[in-house]
This record gives structure tokens, sequence and C-alpha cells, in this order.
């Protein structure tokens, strides 16, 4: 919500709010001229429509044939210049539709329409702030682009017609500033149908009119803030399947289901998942955000696409319904500014379904959804920010946008780990300057660095801008410190990438060892990086990256065919009585002699004295013919000789 409009008439002027944030002492108005007027400046909104002005409010009253297929409607568009002097604004419109005229203010105005822009020269010119209101009457037969923008479609012989807008449809049917960056504060949409359909949209109810002509009136309010892009319809005989979202013990929120009567019953355990998803992704993100109104579902062709508050459905999987239903907070209360950063739609949807996975199921079908969209992730071309939004299947790119847009994700959260980074989601959909309104990727940088304590800009500047992932080739050895302590040695190397040239990342690593497991972590900034760690325990196994919380590829050296170090082990016990076990380590074939000395240098036994292979070995010393007292045992292998003492106490 850009600014505050207040009720709206039909062809009235609208009073401005003027909210204001007393934790930076700037209004939103403020801070919305202030970020219209850096929009060229900042590569992080591009928008190539008409800036010049704030649309605050969209009235659709569509009138709408299914034969002879035709549409015709008067769109009603309130807005507030941000211009100096403005004069003329322009909306963008197919020019598949004819125009029959359009009011500046309710008085007649001149118009141009072509190049699927309706150039329109108003009333009077405009200062700053002023506000004023544009309405268009035009028809015609709306022709498809993109993902379907506008389809007259059937199923089972009957009719179904639907929009799917996304990312630049919605011109394709009513005259709109066609960006996301620009939410208004509210919609009406009003749908006249043969009296035999229902007619679904955004929002409330408000009214059901039978015309007495053959045909029915439907009437839906929206009084939340909304993308064009999210504005819909969907027309058919539906069948109505009602169930009620109960999120406190006295407030219920009506959960509503548009679908074809000859699929009802086969869908009603799916649809009735709903209201479990709601209650989870409520506890996980915050309230639904679009509680007063409500929820549901209207099923069309195929897919999904999350519409605010009627998702559009033709797929009724566990996945697709968790999928849209997140959108309701990540895509629609807060929407990206621009299609380069649609993976704040796409990829929090995406881990949307992984949660629902995690939380309804368990870790291991939360690990296989990982599993299968890491791989995805690995097939991703370019950076996750979108660098040709002209092309729709660059926006919509499966691999980048979705799947590691979600893993990007799963590894912020392996990061701050899962407390905090609860606590920045919701945090992030209940900022005051992005909550119902829009965001780019720096703006959940900030948020989640605020909630964190933790500087990320290296996190978000290699993951969404950069391209590829870690490929890691890690070695490491380990040798024998003192009594049971170990000196483990780890180098990391990371090969050479385009953007960035290796990836920064923090690593935790996984030493199994002979008294348990042992976790260590340490900050990987550099292509050739060695570190050391002193452990209790002799190590059998090294883990990287036990969690998994890393997109990468890795070679590790097996511990298994490292080849041994010579190493001489503290007898064990010691002091002993009488007897102890001398433990060795021998890295490859050769003679090999263990002799035992009294505290004067002379030899009192020989223990091992032949061709000895690669590998440990425990040897006894019985001391019993011999009195209390310090004695040496000393390994000698090759031209390596190794001396240690130990204490015989009776």
């Amino acid at each position: 919500m850009k600014t505050v409009f207040a009720k709206l008439l039909l062809i009235s002027l609208c009073v401005v709010g003027s909210g204001f944030s007393q934790e930076t002492g700037q209004s939103y108005i403020e801070f919305e001229k202030a970020r219209f007027l850096k929009t060229s400046e900042n590569n992080n909104a591009k928008y190539l429509g008409d800036s010049s002005f704030d649309v605050g409010y969209y009235k659709l009253d569509l009138n709408i044939s299914y034969s002879p297929q035709s549409l015709s409607g008067i769109v009603t568009v309130s807005a507030r210049s941000l211009g100096d002097i403005l004069t003329s604004v322009f909306l963008d419109l197919s020019d598949a539709l004819s125009v029959d005229s359009v009011l500046s203010n309710n008085l007649s105005c001149q118009y141009s329409h072509s190049e699927n822009k309706l150039i329109i020269s108003l009333d009077k010119p405009y200062s700053p702030d002023e506000i004023f209101t544009l309405t268009i009457f035009y028809h015609g037969v709306p022709v498809t682009t993109g993902l379907r923008s506008f389809v007259f479609d059937s199923h089972n012989e009957q009719p179904s017609i639907w929009t799917l807008s996304e990312p630049y449809g919605a011109s394709d049917w009513w005259p709109c500033k066609d960006t996301p960056e620009d939410k208004v504060d509210s919609s009406d949409v009003w749908i006249t149908v043969p009296d035999n359909l229902i007619a679904v949209s955004n929002g409330t109810l408000t009214d059901e009119i039978d015309n007495g002509n053959g045909t029915k009136t439907y009437k839906w309010k929206n009084s939340y803030p909304i993308a064009n892009y999210l504005i819909s319809l969907a027309i058919s005989n539906y069948s109505v399947y009602k169930n009620y979202f109960r999120y406190s013990n006295n407030d219920s929120m009506l959960v509503i289901h548009y679908i074809y009567p000859e699929d009802l019953d086969e869908l009603k355990p799916q649809l009735d998942k709903t209201t479990e998803m709601l209650e989870l992704f409520s506890d996980l993100f915050s309230e639904y955000p679009f509680i007063k109104e409500k929820y549901g579902h209207a099923q069309f062709g195929s897919g999904g696409m999350e519409h605010q508050t009627i998702t559009s459905i033709g797929i009724f999987t566990d996945g697709v319904i968790a999928h849209e239903l997140t959108h309701q907070w990540f895509g629609d209360k807060i929407t990206c500014r621009n299609w380069e950063n649609i993976w704040l739609n796409e990829g929090f949807a995406t881990y949307g379904e992984g949660l629902y996975y995690e939380f309804s199921e368990d870790k291991s079908a939360y690990n296989s959804f990982l599993s299968y969209h890491i791989n995805r992730s690995k097939a991703a071309v370019g950076s996750i920010y979108v660098e040709d939004v002209s092309s729709i299947s660059e926006i919509f790119n499966g691999n980048r946008s979705y799947s590691k847009g979600a893993i990007v994700l799963h590894m912020l959260r392996g990061i701050v780990g899962d407390s905090v980074f609860f606590n920045i989601l919701k945090n992030y959909l209940n900022d005051p300057f992005l909550a119902y309104r829009t965001a780019t990727t720096e703006d959940f940088e900030r948020v989640a660095e605020e909630t964190s304590g933790l500087q990320l800009n290296y996190f978000f500047n290699q993951w969404i801008y950069g391209k590829n992932y870690p490929k890691y080739n890690l070695e490491w050895d380990f040798q024998q410190a003192a009594d049971n302590m170990y000196d483990v040695n780890i180098n990391i190397e990371q090969s050479v990438n385009t953007y960035p040239q290796f990836f920064t990342m923090p690593v935790k690593i996984k030493i199994s060892t002979s008294v348990g497991d042992t976790i260590l972590s340490l900050f990987n900034d550099a292509q050739n990086q060695k570190s050391s760690f002193r452990i209790s325990g002799k190590p059998t196994q090294l883990t990287f990256d036990p969690n998994n919380f890393i997109l990468k590829d890795l070679i590790i050296s097996d511990p298994a065919v490292l080849l041994p170090q010579l190493n001489l082990e503290q007898n064990y016990p010691n002091p002993f009585n009488n007897s102890t076990v001398i433990g060795y380590t021998l890295p490859q074939e050769d003679f090999v002699t263990l002799k035992v000395y009294n505290s004067l240098g002379q030899q009192i036994a020989t223990l091992f004295n032949e061709n000895g292979r690669a590998g440990e070995y425990k040897i006894n010393f019985d001391g019993s013919s011999f009195s209390s007292g310090i004695y040496f045992y000393r390994l000698a292998f090759g031209k390596r000789i190794i001396t240690k003492k130990m204490l015989l106490l009776k």
C-alpha cells in the first residue's frame, strides 16, 4: 500500500492518508515519493512504463460473453500525480481491444491507442500529489499472450473462462499500469456473465445480482493492497465447497473452493488440507495476510497461479497447493518490485513446499525435497537475479527462480539457525515499509541482517547476483599431538568460478573420532584455505557440511585410503602395574624394531624386530619381572626413531 486511499466512489476524488513510521520518522507517502524519484537511478527497480503517477485504486466492471466470445468493460483508475506538472499519462492496453471513450474526472478527454499503450490527455494540469480519476470504456476479444493471459476454455463441454496475467498479461484484457511495482490500495471487480455460470475474483463477494435478462453480476471487493497481475477472474459452472480456518478461539475465515462439478468428490480430501496448511504457515510466517476476506481455489486449465485470496489451480497435489498458498505471504502480501527479483516470489513459494513436507511429514520428506531442488539448482545457468526480463521463460526459469531461489533460503537457514531464520521471515513480512508493498533483494537482505545481527552482503551478492555454485576439493590429515589429542589439518580448495571467483561461506565439518564426534566451524573466504584444529580422539572420518546446507560439488579424500602417518602412541595404562599396551602405526612396509630400555639406557626387552607392513599395531609389554621406575620404549622405522617414556608402579 503505497498511499492510503480512503473510500473511493466511482468518479469521486479520494483522500490521501499520511501513514507514519515512528521508527524512521518518515511518512509512507514521503518514502514512496522518494522511491519513485529514484526509480531511474536504481538498477534493481527497472520500470519501462509511466512512472509519472501512482495508482491507488482499480475498478473493473466487465461484461463477458462465452458465445459469442467477447468482453466489454468500464475500468476506473484513481491515481496521484508524481510529476511537476502532469498533463498526460499512459496506461498499458493491448491493441487487440478497442477503446470507445475515456473520461478524466468525469470529463471527456482526448486519447490515442497504439503500440499497446493508451495515451490520455488529462482534463487539466495536475501538481504533485493531486488526485485524478480516469474511466476507460472498451470492448473486444482478448488475445492471449505469455502464460495465457485471458482464455475462453471449456471442461466437460462446459464454459471455463479464466485469466493468468503474470507477468505482462493484465493489459491483454484491461487497461492498467502493467508493473508489479505500483500496487493499489484496493480494487473492485464486477463481472456480468450468463446466469448458469459463477464468476469468481479477489476479496469478498459483496453482491450477486440476477439481472433478469439471463445474466448475473458478481461484485467482488478487495480491501487490501494488490498488484495488477494478481487481479483475476475465473468463470464456470462451478460447484462450491466451503471450509473454515479457525485462527482463534472465537474467529474463523471462509475457505472456499470453486471446483468443476465432475471433479469435486475426488478432490475434497486434497482441498481439506488447505486449512491445515493455513494453520502451519500462519504459525511459521505470521497471520494469513488477508484474514478479513477469504482464501480458496478456483479450478482452471492447469498448474497454479497465486491470485490474491483465490488461487487459480488445475493440479491439486500437496506441493502445488502449498506453493500457491505460500505465495499469499510471499508474492501477494509482499510482491517483488520488479521481475528481476522474481525469486522473492517463486523461491519463497517453492521453499514453502519444503516446509510443508518437513512439518507435516518428517525430515526425510524435507531432505527428498532438497535433493530434487539441489539437482535442479546445479543445472541453473546465470544469476538468480533475472538479467533479461523481456523473456518470460527467463523470468520463470524453474532451475533458477524456483529451485535455486529455494535453496538460497535453505542455505540462509543453515547460516543463521532455525529460530533466527523464521524470525527473519516474520520480520520481513511485517516490516513497516514492506508489508503489503513491494521489495527487492536488498530489502530482504536488510531485514535478515537486522534480525540476525550478521553482515550478509557477501551471501546475497554471490548467491543472487553471482552464477553457479562452489566446487570444493578437500584434503585432510592428522597427527597425534599428546596423549589422546590429535591435530587435524584441513585444506579447502575451490575451483575458479566466473563470478564470484570463489564462494565465501561459513562451513561446518564433522570429525568422527574414537571417542565421539566433533563439529568444527570455519569461515571459508579464500580460494585455497588451510586450517588446523586440535581435537580429542583419533579421527576416523571427516564429513564436510554434514547438514547439507551448501549447494556444492565436493571431492574429498576418503580417510580409508589416506596413507597412515608413522606414529608411536603413549602406552596405556600409564602408570601401569606389571602390564601395559604399546600402540604404533606404520605408513608403509619396512624393517621395524620396538625395544624397551631402563633409566640407565640399558635394553631390557625386544618387543618387535622384523619386517612390518603398513597398518596399526598393539603390543603388550609384561613388566612383572622388573622393579618400579621410569622406562623408555623406542620405535625404529627405517632411519626414523621415536622414543617415549612410561612409569611402572608396583
